[in-house]
């Protein structure tokens, strides 16, 4: 029984990555446009215990606005990134900003898209990360 719970453990499950997440946006027909990979200043001050992260554009929000997709292999520092997200809105309208999490990721987008097109999104995470 040990080496059977080893073995799925190694498998790392459905775990999707930044790359599946935004094929997903593109295959539903949603914006995300120039992916680039996150560095320590787009983290800012945020926790950085993310595997990976992408940036995109979302161009019809505004020039420069638009997103992230991050990846956790660990779902308490997932909690912790998208509570600190959350708690920034709550500090400051000005702040806002929307995020899901599914699985191993969380997505976080510029609270100046619409709630309708925001849960799109959602729905395309949530399509690869069950």
């Amino acid at each position: 029984m040990i080496a059977f719970t080893v073995v799925l453990t190694a498998c790392g499950g459905d775990e999707a990555t930044a790359d599946d997440v935004i094929k997903a946006f593109k295959d539903a027909g949603l914006e995300a446009e120039e992916p680039t990979e996150m560095t320590k200043d787009d983290y800012g001050v945020a926790p950085m215990k993310s595997d990976e992260g992408l940036r995109f554009l979302v161009p019809s929000i505004a020039e420069g606005a638009g997103g992230r997709v991050i990846t956790y292999s660990n779902q308490d520092d997932l909690d912790e990134m998208k509570e600190y997200y959350d708690s920034l809105g709550e500090e400051s309208a000005m702040l806002f900003s929307w995020t899901a999490k599914s699985g191993n990721v969380l997505l976080q987008i510029n609270g100046d898209l619409e709630e309708d097109k925001f849960n799109e999104y959602k729905k395309a995470l949530e399509s690869v990360t069950k």
